[in-house]
């Protein structure tokens, strides 16, 4: 105990030091600030009461859902094998072994989405905080994922014709 105390000294010393508030001074984790700093600004259709819940809106975005696929070959395949198929209605996202089901709406707008989806595939189930994005006039998607095992960056997905 005495030991933990010696040890400590230096930190009072440098705390009486500094200038400023006596209160710590949050900071934000890498994955908050990336997060921040990829968002954009969410269309005004619906709004947030400030407990990240959006009002007005019960159901995905008409202008997101539709068939989207990663690269051209995943809107054409006819033999099953189009692993970068996604398919959204207007309460869940389909993808090639799982299915994600509407959860909380936090915000979204006429072309945008944050929500949180229950996902179920392959034997396994999982959360996971989701934006979806249109953009150049409904042609382009791009999916962000947040929280424990997101993916690394976003995904640029195109409207399948």
């Amino acid at each position: 105990m005495r030991s933990a105390f010696i040890l400590s000294l230096p930190l009072f010393a440098l705390a009486a030091c500094s200038s400023g508030s006596d209160a710590p001074q949050p900071s934000a984790s890498a994955t908050e600030t990336e997060e921040v700093m990829q968002e954009a600004p969410a269309s005004a259709e619906a709004t947030d009461t400030g407990d990240g819940a959006a009002v007005g809106m019960s159901e995905i975005p008409e202008a997101i859902r539709g068939r989207w696929g990663l690269v051209a070959a995943d809107c054409t395949s006819t033999r099953g094998d189009a692993k970068g198929l996604l398919e959204v209605s207007a309460d869940q996202l389909k993808f090639y072994e799982s299915v994600a089901k509407l959860g909380e709406i936090k915000e979204a707008g006429e072309s945008r989405i944050r929500g949180t989806f229950d996902y179920t595939g392959e034997g396994q189930s999982w959360t996971q905080d989701v934006v979806l994005d249109v953009q150049d006039d409904g042609k382009t998607m791009i999916r962000r994922d947040y929280g424990k095992d997101a993916m690394p960056g976003p995904l640029t997905y195109t409207r399948c014709a």
